[in-house]
């Protein structure tokens, strides 16, 4: 998978192949992130394609994930797939389990998503919960959005809240990818707080530091209640380079300045 062009602002290409949008925990933003990128990459020409290997908590026929992925993108319904669906709000796995349901399938999920890649230029898979929340238990062996990743050879871009307690759900997250041998493609934050507190702007540095490299986007809270237009555009500003945005972490470093730093620009 590729994650676009270098540094410049001027049309950075979007990423191409399969790219695995997981998070450090329920509620951070996957989707949003999810059709962020996947805006700004079918805005820049590219054929896009997503896949949810599984939805807990919403009912058959109900608006799930992939619905807030197709109004705010515009993507074909043929080109959202969601493998498996669940009603019980709980882990995929677990969700299967109490409602007599057959749980995720590798196989199936990497059928999918392969077929797509073949036709499209870039697929996104976006992960339930966390990195290791469990898809299936039994029978044995145990599948997580980690080991799809691992068995695609995919990327995975890790959405993180920027809150107090983000520096170690974080560094967990990374850790078990390295342990996996899976690649990461960049930490996002998904949902910026109008007003970030103390513990958001001093994370920032920190969140860097831990993946050794920029932040790879920052996305507003509040984004998916835009426009379809106005969501493309946002995104492009919100998503760095790697995902095909023009997004500057260094300005917003600049910009967001922890209270207490003592070299603050006024």
């Amino acid at each position: 998978m590729s994650t676009g062009g270098g540094g410049g602002a001027a049309d950075p290409a979007p990423p191409t192949g399969v790219l695995v949008v997981s998070g450090t925990g329920t509620g951070v933003g996957k989707t949003i992130l999810t059709a962020a990128v996947a805006a700004v990459a079918a805005a820049a020409g590219a054929r896009v394609a997503v896949v949810k290997p599984a939805q807990s908590g919403v009912g058959p026929g109900e608006p799930a994930d992939l619905a807030h992925v197709r109004r705010l993108t515009g993507l074909p319904a043929d080109c959202l797939l969601e493998v498996a669906r669940y009603s019980l709000p709980l882990a995929p796995a677990t969700a299967a389990r109490l409602s007599g349901l057959p749980q995720v399938d590798l196989d199936a999920c990497l059928g999918v998503v392969r077929s797509l890649a073949s036709r499209h230029d870039l697929v996104l898979v976006e992960g339930a919960g966390g990195l290791l929340v469990r898809l299936r238990d039994q029978p044995p062996p145990m599948l997580t959005i980690a080991d799809l990743a691992r068995a695609l050879g995919a990327p995975v871009v890790v959405v993180v809240d920027p809150a107090l307690g983000a520096l170690n759900h974080t560094a967990l997250t990374l850790e078990a990818l390295a342990a996996r041998g899976v690649s990461c493609a960049g930490l996002a934050v998904g949902r910026w707080p109008a007003d970030p507190d103390l513990a958001c702007r001093a994370n920032i540095d920190d969140l860097q530091a831990l993946a050794g490299a920029d932040l790879a986007g920052v996305l507003a809270d509040g984004i998916g209640q835009l426009t379809p237009r106005e969501f493309q555009i946002a995104a492009g500003a919100s998503l760095g380079p790697g995902l095909g945005g023009t997004f500057d972490a260094a300005d917003f470093r600049r910009r967001h300045p922890p209270f207490d730093r003592p070299d603050r620009e006024e």
